[in-house]
Protein backbone atom coordinates (compact mmCIF):
# COMPACT_ATOMS: atom_id res chain seq x y z
CA UNK A 1 0.00 0.00 0.00
CA UNK A 2 2.63 2.46 0.60
CA UNK A 3 4.65 1.54 -2.40
CA UNK A 4 1.17 3.21 -4.74
CA UNK A 5 1.69 6.55 -2.37
CA UNK A 6 5.41 6.96 -4.14
CA UNK A 7 6.60 9.96 -6.38
CA UNK A 8 8.51 10.25 -8.67
CA UNK A 9 11.89 12.06 -8.50
CA UNK A 10 11.28 15.51 -9.61
CA UNK A 11 14.27 18.37 -9.79
CA UNK A 12 13.01 21.63 -8.16
CA UNK A 13 11.78 20.89 -4.26
CA UNK A 14 8.26 21.66 -3.84
CA UNK A 15 8.56 24.36 -1.56
CA UNK A 16 10.92 26.46 -4.30
CA UNK A 17 8.29 25.81 -7.15
CA UNK A 18 4.74 27.43 -7.19
CA UNK A 19 2.69 25.34 -9.27
CA UNK A 20 2.67 21.48 -9.70
CA UNK A 21 2.88 22.72 -13.48
CA UNK A 22 6.18 24.10 -12.95
CA UNK A 23 7.31 21.64 -11.20
CA UNK A 24 6.54 19.07 -14.28
CA UNK A 25 7.56 21.48 -17.15
CA UNK A 26 11.59 22.12 -15.20
CA UNK A 27 11.94 18.23 -15.29
CA UNK A 28 10.46 17.85 -19.13
CA UNK A 29 11.27 20.76 -21.11
CA UNK A 30 14.75 20.66 -20.07
CA UNK A 31 15.97 18.53 -23.12
CA UNK A 32 13.78 20.22 -24.99
CA UNK A 33 14.52 24.22 -25.09
CA UNK A 34 16.75 25.06 -27.98
CA UNK A 35 20.07 26.18 -27.63
CA UNK A 36 20.62 29.85 -27.24
CA UNK A 37 22.52 30.35 -30.34
CA UNK A 38 20.19 29.03 -32.63
CA UNK A 39 18.56 31.75 -34.37
CA UNK A 40 14.67 32.23 -34.18
CA UNK A 41 12.65 32.69 -37.76
CA UNK A 42 11.31 35.70 -38.37
CA UNK A 43 7.80 36.17 -36.73
CA UNK A 44 6.30 38.47 -39.01
CA UNK A 45 6.73 38.60 -42.97
CA UNK A 46 8.19 41.09 -45.07
CA UNK A 47 5.49 43.25 -46.52
CA UNK A 48 7.11 46.40 -48.83
CA UNK A 49 5.06 49.72 -48.65
CA UNK A 50 3.23 50.53 -51.90
CA UNK A 51 3.46 54.27 -51.02
CA UNK A 52 5.27 56.17 -48.92
CA UNK A 53 2.89 58.20 -46.55
CA UNK A 54 4.89 61.17 -47.19
CA UNK A 55 3.57 61.37 -50.92
CA UNK A 56 -0.13 62.07 -49.58
CA UNK A 57 -1.71 64.90 -48.89
CA UNK A 58 -2.78 63.69 -45.59
CA UNK A 59 -1.43 61.70 -42.65
CA UNK A 60 -3.21 58.63 -39.77
CA UNK A 61 -1.08 59.31 -37.44
CA UNK A 62 -0.98 55.54 -34.99
CA UNK A 63 -2.02 56.25 -31.33
CA UNK A 64 0.05 55.89 -28.24
CA UNK A 65 0.04 52.24 -28.26
CA UNK A 66 1.02 52.04 -31.95
CA UNK A 67 -2.01 50.88 -33.06
CA UNK A 68 -4.12 52.26 -36.07
CA UNK A 69 -6.93 54.87 -34.83
CA UNK A 70 -9.43 52.99 -36.98
CA UNK A 71 -12.80 52.40 -34.20
CA UNK A 72 -16.59 51.08 -34.26
CA UNK A 73 -19.48 52.64 -33.13
CA UNK A 74 -22.68 50.76 -33.17
CA UNK A 75 -25.69 52.87 -32.42
CA UNK A 76 -29.68 52.23 -32.79
CA UNK A 77 -29.41 48.54 -31.24
CA UNK A 78 -27.24 47.69 -33.43
CA UNK A 79 -28.31 48.42 -36.83
CA UNK A 80 -26.31 51.06 -37.66
CA UNK A 81 -22.34 50.33 -37.95
CA UNK A 82 -20.39 53.03 -38.18
CA UNK A 83 -16.39 53.07 -38.72
CA UNK A 84 -14.40 55.66 -37.35
CA UNK A 85 -10.96 56.72 -38.56
CA UNK A 86 -9.36 59.74 -35.84
CA UNK A 87 -6.56 61.58 -35.87
CA UNK A 88 -6.49 62.74 -39.61
CA UNK A 89 -3.61 65.41 -39.74
CA UNK A 90 -3.90 66.99 -43.75
CA UNK A 91 -6.72 66.97 -46.51
CA UNK A 92 -9.48 64.68 -45.16
CA UNK A 93 -11.35 65.11 -48.25
CA UNK A 94 -8.24 63.76 -49.84
CA UNK A 95 -7.97 60.83 -47.68
CA UNK A 96 -12.16 60.37 -48.28
CA UNK A 97 -11.99 60.28 -52.12
CA UNK A 98 -9.07 57.72 -52.29
CA UNK A 99 -11.36 55.43 -50.03
CA UNK A 100 -14.19 55.71 -52.33
CA UNK A 101 -11.91 55.53 -55.37
CA UNK A 102 -9.57 52.56 -54.03
CA UNK A 103 -10.95 50.67 -51.15
CA UNK A 104 -13.33 48.14 -52.68
CA UNK A 105 -13.61 48.13 -56.64
CA UNK A 106 -15.56 50.32 -58.95
CA UNK A 107 -19.32 48.80 -59.00
CA UNK A 108 -19.14 46.60 -56.39
CA UNK A 109 -21.92 46.08 -53.73
CA UNK A 110 -19.89 47.51 -51.03
CA UNK A 111 -18.86 50.36 -53.23
CA UNK A 112 -22.25 51.35 -53.69
CA UNK A 113 -23.56 51.20 -49.75
CA UNK A 114 -20.55 52.83 -48.79
CA UNK A 115 -20.88 56.28 -47.46
CA UNK A 116 -17.91 58.61 -46.49
CA UNK A 117 -18.68 61.97 -43.56
CA UNK A 118 -16.08 64.07 -42.67
CA UNK A 119 -16.15 65.17 -38.63
CA UNK A 120 -14.33 67.87 -37.19
CA UNK A 121 -12.16 68.21 -39.69
CA UNK A 122 -9.85 65.59 -38.55
CA UNK A 123 -12.07 62.44 -38.27
CA UNK A 124 -13.52 60.13 -41.30
CA UNK A 125 -17.08 58.19 -40.61
CA UNK A 126 -17.73 55.23 -43.01
CA UNK A 127 -21.34 53.93 -42.78
CA UNK A 128 -23.47 51.27 -44.68
CA UNK A 129 -21.20 48.19 -43.24
CA UNK A 130 -18.86 46.15 -41.16
CA UNK A 131 -15.60 47.52 -42.87
CA UNK A 132 -13.03 48.28 -39.89
CA UNK A 133 -10.40 45.44 -41.27
CA UNK A 134 -10.89 46.50 -44.78
CA UNK A 135 -9.92 49.86 -43.69
CA UNK A 136 -7.02 48.97 -41.58
CA UNK A 137 -5.75 46.89 -44.06
CA UNK A 138 -5.88 49.43 -46.56
CA UNK A 139 -3.72 51.78 -44.42
CA UNK A 140 -1.22 49.51 -43.61
CA UNK A 141 -0.53 49.34 -47.14
CA UNK A 142 -0.49 52.72 -47.81
CA UNK A 143 2.09 52.82 -44.96
CA UNK A 144 0.81 54.22 -42.10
Amino acid sequence: MLNSLARPFLAIPARQARFYSELVSATSSAAVRPAPSDPLPPTTPYHPISQAPGDLPYLVRRNTKGSIPVYTDIRNGGTKYLVLIRNVEGNVNALADDLTSTLFPAGSNEAERMKIQISRQSHVVLSGGRWKNDVIRWLVQKGF
